[in-house]
């Protein structure tokens, strides 16, 4: 059994080969960082963000929770674990079915803020999955009910209420802060 304690290095096939467990693990620098253990607001936005993107992603391509992404970071092999990806069946077929990390590039992230983060600490990640190649990056931050939609130009753009947030990367997909919220039940 590989080690995961703080400071191991690991190579990106040992970290791919560590045991499913209750703890998950992002890859980053050689090794194995611990997720946030999510709570209520957390774990209800990330349902209802998983059923309404899933409702408008059907034949387009996938939107799946907690799945680590195989990606490059300053040159080193990165594996984030988003809270939410999106891959369309255009970059991954709909046929592709392993039981393994995302082997291409998704085109959107979700990740949702918990008590001990900050939006900066996101706006950094974010900087990095544009440099991997990703093309959207979502934060939601649950305690004032906004979501913050960033783009690889650098442009960040603030959502709260009914405000709709429509993007041409994603035709026919509408959605509120508001409708999100009111999904998980918090409002």
């Amino acid at each position: 059994m590989v080690n995961v304690s703080k400071g191991t290095k690991l190579t990106l096939q040992e970290f791919l080969a560590l045991p499913e467990g209750d703890v998950i693990y992002e890859f980053v620098d050689g090794q194995a960082v611990p997720k946030v253990s999510p709570k209520y607001f957390h774990s209800t936005l990330q349902s209802a963000l998983w059923v309404l993107i899933g409702a408008w992603c059907r034949g387009r391509g996938r939107i799946v929770l907690e799945w680590a992404v195989l990606l490059q970071h300053n040159g080193q092999d990165w594996a984030p674990v988003p809270d939410l990806t999106y891959i369309s069946y255009e970059r991954l077929p709909a046929s592709w079915k392993r039981n393994e990390a995302c082997p291409a590039i998704p085109e959107w992230v979700i990740e949702i803020i918990s008590p001990d983060q900050t939006l900066k600490q996101f706006e950094d990640k974010a900087k990095d999955y544009f440099a991997a190649g990703i093309s959207r990056v979502w934060v939601v931050d649950p305690e004032p009910m906004d979501i913050w939609v960033f783009l690889p130009n650098g442009t960040i753009q603030a959502y709260t209420d009914t405000m709709p947030i429509v993007d041409t990367l994603f035709p026919g997909l509408e959605l509120t802060t508001r409708q999100i919220f009111e999904q998980a039940e918090l409002i």
